[in-house]
């Protein structure tokens, strides 16, 4: 391998190309080359530039050239788990996307074009599982966006302008540093609690599992002996202690 390249991955011909296209259950034409060692985008995918769906998922790649424009009936794109570090700026000119999935890749906020705000029919985005420490504000500009995923970054802060997008229904935060989404842990519950109870008879136990059961009712017994019960002495809840128990001589202890 010479110096300073990375890896050369598998080699995509047209022919390869032209058997991954498969027809989607919504009629659409899916050009899928998902795990397939990519490390290079393929040039000759250009001679099917015309198909609605394109995923390149689970590849090795790590730039997408400017030559995605000519994808333009794309509506939905895969990307992710690759080695993306940023986007070029054409990404903005596919403006029939409705899904964009760069979720696990190494993508920074210096890595978003700011072109990504023209993708005005964008539905779902997912960018979860990168190196994302802000979120451009502009993203508020997607007023179509349904779905954002931003789980699994350095984020401290959610722009107002995104959480205020008029039809998002779903964004995932999960495992950012953003002390606005920080939740109190849930008390661990020590108690052995019970999910099912069977009532059996006697009889239709076997005498291994009698003998258990016998020994699980002994034990039981056992705490209950050593268990303090309530106490037998009389309680006079007028006394002006707050212990009601009451003392021998009550005198003292009544309202003068």
């Amino acid at each position: 391998m010479p110096k300073g390249k990375g890896p050369q991955g598998k080699r995509i011909t047209l022919k390869v190309a032209k058997n991954s296209v498969r027809v989607a259950f919504n009629g659409r034409r899916r050009l899928d080359l998902s795990k397939m060692g990519i490390a290079t985008f393929p040039k000759c995918i250009l001679e099917l530039a015309d198909v609605e769906e394109l995923d390149l998922s689970r590849n090795l790649l790590r730039k997408i050239p400017n030559i995605i424009e000519k994808f333009q009936n794309l509506m939905w794109l895969d990307l992710h788990s690759n080695q993306l570090d940023e986007l070029p700026a054409e990404i903005g000119t596919l403006k029939n996307l409705t899904y964009l999935n760069l979720c696990n890749n190494k993508l920074t906020t210096k890595g978003l074009p700011e072109e990504l705000t023209l993708l005005k029919n964008l539905r779902t985005l997912n960018l979860g599982l990168n190196c994302l420490e802000t979120i451009p504000t502009t993203l508020g500009t997607l007023r179509e966006l349904i779905e954002l995923g931003l789980f699994d970054n350095s984020l401290t802060l959610i722009p107002k302008s995104v959480k205020k997008l008029p039809k998002l229904e779903r964004m995932n935060v999960k495992r950012n540093p953003l002390p606005e989404f920080a939740k109190e842990e849930e008390p661990i519950d020590t108690v052995k609690r019970i999910e099912s109870l069977y009532l059996v008879e006697k009889k239709d136990l076997c005498s291994s599992c009698l003998e258990m059961c016998q020994g699980e009712r002994d034990e039981l017994h056992k705490l209950e002996d050593v268990t303090p019960g309530p106490s037998n002495k009389p309680s006079f809840p007028s006394l002006t202690t707050p212990n009601s128990t009451a003392m021998d001589n009550q005198e003292e202890w009544r309202v003068k």
